[in-house]
C-alpha cells in the first residue's frame, strides 16, 4: 500500500474516532450523581415489633428490600448502606421531594388477602411478579403471578371463598375488596386505581416483597443542585487551566511532537467523555477528580514514548525507525504503570458504594480510554508526519541531533 493511501487511511481512523466519540457524548447523557445533581437523603430506623428483634439478619434483609425498591425506580448511583446497629442511610439523586421518596421505600408494605372476617388467608410472600396493566375498561390494574406453592393457596381460598369477598390489603389499606366469582390459578388483578402511577407505586412494593419489621424516618433533607453546579463549573476550570498549561509545556518541550500530543489530548478527552455517556456512567464529584487523574496519566504515557523515541534518534536511527522502537520499549512500561492502577480502581469499584465506587468506575474508564488513545491516537498521529520537515527537525522531540 503507498504510503498516501496509509495516510489516508489513519486519517480516516482518526476522524471516524472523533466524529463516534462526539456522537456517544451528544446522543447519550452523563448522569450526575447526588452531590452534582441534588436529591434527596434520608436516615431510616428500624423499629422492632411484638414477634422480631432487631439483628444483623433482619437489617440485611431490610437493606436488601430498599435497594430492589431503589433500583425499580430507575434511579442512577442510588445509595443504600447500614450505620450503625439499626440504621440505614438512603441517597436518591435527582428526588427533590424526601416526603414522595419516603412513602415508597419506607413503607412495610405487608400484602394481605383477607375473608370477610378479616382475617389473614395469605401474603404477598407468594407473589413472584407484579406490573401494571390495564384492565377491561382502559383503567390501570396490577397483574400479580403467583409462585407454585402461592397459586396452590389461591386456588383453596377463591374455591372456599366463590361468591364471597376476599380484601386484599397492603399494610391493612384496603386496595380492593372483589367478589370471587371462579376459581383463580397462577394468577390475579388487584384493581381500584385512577392513575398509572399510583398502580405502579404498589406494584413496586408488592413486586420487591416487605420489609420484615417496620422503619421510621429519623432524618430528610433536600440537596439542592446549586452546590453541585458550584463545583462542576470550578471542576471544569481547574481540568481546562491543567489542560493548558500541560499542553503548553508539552509544546515548549517538545515543539511540533508536543502539539500533536495536544491535539491527542483533546481527542483522549472527547473519548473520554463519549464512553462515559454511551455506557451510561455517573458523574460525582470525585469522578471529576478520576476523571482529571486519568489524564495525568495520559499526558505521563505520551511523555514516555516521546523519552523513548528520544532515546532511539540519539543513537542515530532514522524518524521511522525511531517511532517503531520508542513505542515499542514504551509499551511494556505503560501497560505496567497502566494495570496497577486499574486494579486498584477495580478493588475500590467492587468494595466499595457511592461516591468513591464513582471515583473508581470513572477513573478505570480513563485509564483504558488512555492506553487506547497513546497505543493507537497518538501513534497514527505522529505516522501522519513522520515525512514532514516538523517531525525531521533536530529540535522535535526535544532532541540535540536530528
Amino acid at each position: 500500500m503507498r504510503y498516501r493511501q496509509r495516510r489516508l487511511l489513519k486519517l480516516a481512523f482518526i476522524i471516524a474516532i472523533i466524529i463516534f466519540s462526539y456522537f456517544l457524548f451528544d446522543y447519550y447523557e452523563i448522569n450526575l450523581g447526588l452531590d452534582l445533581r441534588g436529591g434527596s437523603h434520608l436516615v431510616l430506623q428500624a423499629q422492632p415489633s411484638p414477634d422480631r428483634e432487631i439483628t444483623p439478619e433482619i437489617m440485611n434483609m431490610i437493606t436488601s428490600v430498599i435497594e430492589r425498591r431503589v433500583n425499580s425506580l430507575g434511579l442512577t448511583e442510588a445509595l443504600v448502606q447500614q450505620e450503625g446497629f439499626d440504621r440505614i442511610i438512603v441517597e436518591l439523586p435527582a428526588v427533590e421531594d424526601p416526603n414522595e421518596a419516603i412513602k415508597l421505600i419506607g413503607r412495610t408494605a405487608l400484602l394481605t388477602f383477607r375473608n370477610p372476617a378479616g382475617e389473614v388467608l395469605m401474603t404477598g410472600e407468594f407473589i413472584k411478579e407484579a406490573r401494571v396493566a390495564y384492565g377491561e375498561f382502559n383503567q390501570p390494574v396490577i397483574r400479580f403471578v403467583l409462585n407454585d406453592e402461592g397459586s396452590k393457596k389461591f386456588e383453596a381460598i377463591t374455591r372456599q371463598y366463590q361468591g364471597q369477598k376476599v380484601g386484599i390489603y397492603l399494610d391493612d389499606h384496603l386496595l380492593t375488596n372483589p367478589v370471587v366469582q371462579t376459581v383463580i390459578r397462577g394468577e390475579g388483578v388487584i384493581t381500584g386505581y385512577k392513575t398509572v402511577q399510583a398502580a405502579e407505586e404498589h406494584a413496586v412494593l408488592i413486586r420487591e416483597g416487605a420489609l420484615p419489621v417496620p422503619v421510621k424516618q429519623i432524618e430528610a433533607r433536600t440537596i439542592g443542585p446549586t452546590l453541585g453546579k458550584i463545583s462542576i463549573d470550578r471542576s471544569i476550570r481547574a481540568g481546562l487551566i491543567g489542560l493548558m498549561i500541560v499542553a503548553i509545556y508539552m509544546i515548549i518541550y517538545y515543539r511540533f511532537p508536543g502539539v500533536l500530543a495536544a491535539v491527542a489530548l483533546a481527542i483522549y478527552g472527547l473519548v473520554l467523555l463519549g464512553t462515559l455517556a454511551g455506557l451510561g456512567a455517573t458523574l460525582t464529584l470525585p469522578g471529576i477528580a478520576g476523571i482529571i487523574l486519568s489524564i495525568g496519566m495520559a499526558v505521563d504515557a505520551n511523555i514516555i514514548i516521546f523519552e523513548r523515541i528520544k532515546d532511539e534518534r540519539r543513537s542515530g536511527k532514522t524518524l521511522k525507525a525511531s517511532i517503531d522502537a520508542g513505542f515499542r520499549r514504551a509499551y511494556t512500561t505503560i501497560i505496567d504503570a497502566n494495570i496497577t492502577t486499574l486494579i486498584t480502581a477495580l478493588i475500590l469499584a467492587y468494595f466499595t458504594s457511592g461516591t468513591v465506587r464513582g471515583f473508581a468506575v470513572t477513573l478505570g474508564i480513563g485509564v483504558l480510554v488512555s492506553m487506547f488513545t497513546a497505543f493507537f491516537v497518538t501513534r497514527n498521529i505522529l505516522d501522519l508526519f513522520t515525512r514532514t520537515k516538523l517531525l525531521n527537525s533536530t529540535a522535535a522531540f526535544g532532541s540535540k541531533r536530528g
